[in-house]
Order: C-alpha cells, then sequence, then structure tokens
C-alpha cells in the first residue's frame, strides 16, 4: 500500500513538472531605450528604463547619468524583403 502512494505521488509530481515545463514561454527579449550609466553599474549599465524620466528619477543621488541604450541607437534595419517588385523598379532594363 506504501509503495502505491509512492508511486502515486511521484508521478503526480513527474506529471505536474512536466506541464509546467512544457506550458512555460521563453522570454521575449526587449531592449529598453535609456541605460543607467555610473560607477556602480558599468558600461552600457542598467538598461530597463521606458522614458528618460524614468531612468533620470533612478539616478537621482547616486552620481549616475542616463544615456541611450546603444543596442537600441546601433540597431541594425531589417532586412528586404523579397517578393514582387523586391529591388529592381525595371527587372529587364538590363536584359
Amino acid at each position: 500500500m506504501r509503495h502505491n502512494l509512492r508511486y502515486a505521488m511521484l508521478a503526480t509530481l513527474a506529471l505536474a513538472s512536466t506541464a509546467t515545463v512544457a506550458g512555460s514561454a521563453p522570454a521575449v527579449a526587449f531592449d529598453y531605450p535609456y541605460c543607467l550609466q555610473g560607477r556602480q553599474t558599468g558600461v552600457p549599465g542598467d538598461c530597463s528604463y521606458e522614458s528618460y524620466g524614468q531612468c533620470m528619477a533612478a539616478a537621482s543621488g547616486r552620481l549616475a547619468y542616463c544615456a541611450i541604450n546603444p543596442r537600441v541607437a546601433f540597431r541594425r534595419p531589417p532586412p528586404p524583403r523579397h517578393g514582387y517588385r523586391s529591388h529592381q523598379p525595371y527587372p529587364d532594363y538590363d536584359d
């Protein structure tokens, strides 16, 4: 009887942990536009601020300053879409 209860509890635990892992979505990467920089945070610093005001409020009294997130400032443009009229307005011009 004890072994049956132990196996039932282990099966329930395994099922619950599998459901938890299978049901969780991966984290979405998002680059906030402002970074808190200073001696405590370094460069690029703590880049978790949506507005300059939020960043400056966090920097107040900490000998820190706010700057634009370099990942946002130097973001590459999206690749061109391929399809109809992708990059040649006159496809038979050179033929």
